[in-house]
């Protein structure tokens, strides 16, 4: 089992940053898969990053064009603290922000379908 807590969300004005954490807890594992997804009103939960590990050696870092160039996703394995720094916020990454886990190596990051566990998730909202 792995239980997930985010933190980070909060109201910020466009242009401004942000970073979202995720601290796991319970078992340890060799591989592991954890990616950000966010849901807007009225749409559905998209993609934000992802990034997989195994051995300590990261395999797989990705990002969501929409996103690219503006946030990045980073692990901190000592801690188990999965990262989302956003930077240059814009009006339409308003959303409930999700962390997911999966205690396996995953190598489609993108697919929600691929992870075993969800946070309660945050609120970030971008004003213009």
């Amino acid at each position: 089992q792995v239980q997930l807590v985010e933190s980070g969300g909060g109201l910020v004005q466009a242009g401004n940053s942000l970073r979202l954490s995720c601290a796991a807890s319970g078992r340890t594992y060799n591989s592991f898969s954890m990616g950000w997804f966010r849901q807007a009103p009225g749409k559905e939960r998209e993609f934000v990053a992802g990034k997989t590990w195994s051995g300590g050696h990261t395999y797989v870092t990705d990002h969501a064009d929409s996103v690219k160039g503006r946030f990045t996703i980073s692990v901190d394995n000592h801690k188990n603290i999965l990262y989302l720094q956003m930077n240059s916020l814009k009006p339409e990454d308003t959303a409930v922000y999700y962390c997911a886990a999966t205690p396996r190596y995953n190598a489609y990051v993108r697919r929600s379908g691929g992870y075993d566990y969800w946070g309660q998730g945050t609120q970030v909202t971008v004003s213009s």
